[in-house]
């Protein structure tokens, strides 16, 4: 059947004749769909792909053996000649997109704006064929042309309904606001009323954009939310990934407003804004699963800053294989950590996952026989096998004051949040040497440099030499999207071997034959990556390195005996990912550190 001339609402029957006279379906199976019960309000090729028929019109993809939404609409598309394209909301204009036209009326004609430039909007629809919106778009988006798109009938509802609901949301608190100003008569009755010229924190509209943020946050894959106050417009940024993405702008008088409904939440001084606070957070994601938020606030030149850490309920139950860590890494962790007593260091930058890897090796650690016991600041998830304390600075309870106190507690394994000061270490040190397995973290760019860091807190070399097991320095690398990566072949005067000498040097280490790149796909929200995988180099201190440590060696000393014995570096540690095909070299290139 041709484009129609005229305009048309895709119903069910329509569909399924179309469908029949593709040869996609049978008889059988147009009967099936035809005679059942079923949502009227529902997209027919919803319908139709909730039944799983068999797809009898392959298109050259042998993977589908049934009707798929994502098979459907594709067919749909290319009917009326439309491209298909997935509606991407960290990359949506929100507010821009929601001025163009009000919610009845892309409601009423089954579309919604995805895209505002200086001359040009793209609306997408889910009804490619009804052309009614047409005649009178031209006053809808003024002076501006118009492309239409095809978007999956699921998103399109979905996100209409939530784009507007934000958009009303602020715009209801902002006449809130406003009202509330013009109640007040004079000056000095609105400088009484200071912040209650903001709007209420716990308004409607503010609870609903709280709300609303987090379960954003939760579907995005987010580690952290940031609220960042700015003069006039605030920022909304999400880490997915380790890289941060703005996701919304909003009012500074609304991002007040939301800051102080998370504060109350979190239990904070909500009064308080020139001083930083740490609070936390109970809640649960959009799929039920309960999850707690970190929450971080900093006064700034134009407010208070939020930063939400967002921990994942399943880090505790991640294997080593998940993590990253895997054969002969593996094996000498599990070497390190079966010691009775000694130091095991973690280091990294922050957010290089040094905490989540501690927390999986003791709970593998903690069983019956043993008492594990922590000391953080703050203590970042709560584990029912520890015995967990946290720093507490308003009260003179530090890291080393918590290790003296926990020594009393006789514990068999000790892990200590951070060490960063020469009392910490010292007592560390302590522990160690009368019977103890203290696990901790550093901050310091690879594994050899951390027993120099040691040194420059003032631990002694023989002492150091005398406690420390091994090291282990790691990164996140972000890991390819399998559903869209591309693969290339390597020749030996391409670009790519330009770059594989540059990551590898003046280590030795065969180029691969063939790697893979990003790309992007509706799974990766068009990243091209999908999820971290850490990457380790791991040091275990043999006798030699113990004497050169002893003897006061310097740094480059202590690094070519590492390597000599067979350390692998971080560098040679993400070249192997690249080949394995798990990462891009530019990625491992971003996160690893270089000469």
């Amino acid at each position: 059947m041709s484009v129609p001339s005229f305009s048309l609402i895709v119903d069910l029957r329509w569909c399924l004749d179309e469908l029949l006279v593709d040869k996609v379906i049978d008889q059988r199976g147009y009967n099936l769909v035809i005679t059942s019960r079923r949502d009227k309000a529902q997209h027919p090729l919803v319908t139709i792909a909730d039944f799983g028929l068999p797809n009898g019109h392959d298109l050259g993809n042998k993977d589908e053996h049934k009707l798929t939404l994502i098979w459907l609409n594709q067919w749909l598309a290319a009917k009326a000649n439309m491209p298909v394209v997935r509606i991407d909301p960290l990359k949506i204009d929100v507010p821009a997109v929601t001025q163009i036209m009000s919610f009845e009326y892309a409601r009423t004609q089954y579309i919604l704006p995805i895209e505002v430039t200086t001359d040009e909007v793209v609306i997408g629809t889910d009804q490619p064929f009804y052309s009614d919106w047409h005649t009178n778009i031209d006053k809808v988006i003024k002076s501006k042309t118009y492309r239409t798109v095809y978007i999956n009938p699921e998103q399109i509802n979905r996100y209409r309904q939530e784009f507007y609901q934000v958009t009303q949301a602020i715009a209801g608190a902002t006449t809130a606001q406003k009202r509330a100003a013009a109640d007040v008569s004079n000056v000095e009755a609105l400088l009484q009323l200071g912040d209650n010229a903001n709007p209420d924190a716990n308004d409607q509209h503010i609870v609903k954009i709280v709300d609303w943020l987090l379960q954003y946050a939760f579907e995005q894959r987010a580690s952290d939310i940031h609220l960042e106050p700015r003069r006039e417009t605030s920022k909304v940024r999400f880490r997915i990934d380790g890289v941060l993405h703005t996701v919304y702008e909003m009012p500074i008088a609304i991002m007040v407003a939301v800051t102080a409904r998370i504060k109350i939440l979190g239990r904070l001084n909500v009064a308080e804004k020139r001083k930083p606070q740490d609070g936390r957070l109970k809640t649960r994601t959009h799929n039920g699963m309960e999850t707690e938020l970190r929450l971080s606030t900093l006064p700034t030149a134009f407010g208070e800053k939020l930063v939400m850490r967002v921990f994942d309920p399943e880090v505790l139950v991640r294997s080593f294989a998940q993590l990253g860590l895997s054969g002969k890494q593996l094996n000498t962790w599990h070497q390190l950590t079966a010691h009775p007593n000694g130091i095991i260091l973690v280091t990294g930058p922050t957010g290089s996952g040094k905490t989540t890897t501690l927390y999986s090796t003791l709970k593998q650690l903690a069983t019956e026989q043993v008492n594990v016991c922590t000391i953080e600041d703050p203590i970042e998830m709560i584990e029912p096998a520890f015995n967990q304390m946290q720093v507490n600075t308003g009260i003179d309870l530090h890291f080393a004051d918590g290790i003296r106190s926990l020594m009393r507690q006789d514990p068999d394994i000790v892990m200590v949040g951070e060490i960063r000061d020469s009392e910490t270490a010292n007592m560390a040190v302590q522990a160690s040497l009368t019977g103890h397995l203290v696990l901790s973290t550093l901050h310091t760019n690879d594994a050899p440099s951390s027993l120099t860091r040691l040194h420059d807190l003032g631990v002694q070399p023989f002492l150091t030499s005398a406690t420390i097991l091994g090291v282990m320095a790691q990164r996140l690398l972000r890991t390819l999207c399998p559903h869209c990566k591309q693969d290339h072949t390597v020749t030996a005067d391409s670009e790519i071997a330009i770059q594989w000498q540059e990551l590898v040097q003046p280590w030795r280490a065969p180029l691969p034959t063939q790697i893979y790149s990003a790309q992007g796909c509706e799974h990766c929200r068009h990243t091209g990556y999908r999820g971290r995988i850490g990457l380790y180099e791991i040091m275990p201190l043999s006798n030699e390195l113990k004497k050169l440590v002893a003897a006061g060696a310097n740094l480059d000393v202590i690094k070519q005996q590492a390597y000599r014995e067979g350390l692998q570096p971080l560098r040679l540690s993400g070249a192997k990912r690249v080949s394995e095909g798990v990462t891009t070299l530019e990625e491992v290139m971003r996160v690893v550190p270089m000469h």
